[in-house]
């Protein structure tokens, strides 16, 4: 199934326009999620809208917005005076200005997005804009409302589409000097830099994404594969801690030491990641290494432990795939 735009409308550049389609960048949707259940009866737990005073449920139709000015005192306002104050943008992205990207500090980054032509018509003119941005290398920036609010957004070429990045507000931007002003002003020696370049150097290499490994994703699975076999679930032990650092040039003097010794066997990690084939993905889906277990769950755990043991067999092992809940 095709993904579905967040937002659909025109991209508008002085008297060029063409109808574009906003679709996520990114998505959490593959990751491991929970419900929250009655540990009694095994039930979902559902949620009810109820008035804080009378604890009566109230109907959607009777649930309008306010906004808090004293303890008890709301103003309220309804869906009609929203729509009366909507922006011009609501259906239209219109390009303001163009920047240097470098000009656009990381900390007003939010989230990104995939801008397309939406349809058969306005190619030539969401090519115009595309290519009018790429060729003077900088940041197309301009306005646009999601969920009645109004978002900066900065569109830049990627590959044949844009790639728009809603930006922040400066008030919703922290100053780092309140943060940063009781940090000590430390005097470091050359050799301590020296060293610790060095351990930057042995670690060093090329951004590449498809080899992080989310470690509490996997422990997730893992964890949800045991219970649903029937596994006995084992007890973390505590790990031990390094302690405290009493010398710092000792300590960089070992962590170079060990990066030495660290290194080789990195290296053949990182290889082998790569030369694995990578596998096809489903869209919506988690793929869980057990096959999914009834009431002979522990019967299926001791099958799949023999035929571990035994010697492989040319077929390949069958793997079972489950759909990922969102949480309730």
């Amino acid at each position: 199934m095709a993904p579905r735009a967040n937002w659909k409308g025109f991209l508008r550049l002085s008297l060029v326009t063409c109808p574009v389609a906003l679709y996520p960048a990114t998505s959490d949707t593959e990751k491991v999620s929970f419900n929250q259940i009655n540990r009694k009866t095994g039930h979902r737990i559902k949620y009810l809208k109820v008035d804080a005073e009378t604890g009566d449920e109230v109907t959607s139709e009777d649930i309008v917005k306010g906004y808090k000015v004293d303890t008890d005192t709301y103003i309220e306002v309804t869906k009609d005076e929203l729509d009366d104050i909507a922006l011009d943008s609501t259906h239209t992205i219109e390009i303001d200005e163009f920047v240097p990207k470098t000009d656009i500090d990381n900390r007003y980054l939010i989230r990104p997005y995939y801008l397309v032509p939406d349809g058969k018509v306005g190619h030539d003119a969401f090519a115009v804009i595309r290519e009018t941005i790429r060729s003077m290398d900088k940041v197309a920036i301009g306005r646009i409302v999601l969920t009645n609010r109004e978002h900066i957004i900065a569109l830049e070429p990627l590959a044949s589409g844009l790639m728009g990045t809603l930006l922040r507000y400066p008030y919703e931007v922290r100053s780092e000097t309140e943060y940063f002003d009781d940090i000590q002003d430390v005097k470091l020696t050359k050799d301590m830099l020296d060293l610790a370049k060095h351990i930057v150097e042995k670690k060093s290499g090329a951004f590449e994404p498809e080899l992080f490994e989310d470690h509490y994703e996997t422990a997730l699975i893992d964890l949800i594969n045991k219970k649903r076999s029937g596994a006995p679930i084992a007890a973390k032990s505590t790990p031990k801690s390094g302690g405290n650092v009493i010398n710092l040039m000792d300590a960089l003097k070992k962590s170079l030491a060990t990066e030495k010794d660290t290194a080789p066997v990195a290296k053949v990690a990182k290889e082998t990641v790569k030369a694995k084939k990578p596998k096809k993905r489903v869209e919506g889906q988690r793929e869980m290494l057990l096959p999914i277990s009834g009431k002979g769950g522990k019967d299926a755990a001791a099958k799949e432990a023999t035929k571990e043991a035994a010697p492989k067999k040319a077929d390949k092992p069958v793997r079972a795939t489950a759909r990922t809940k969102k949480a309730g």
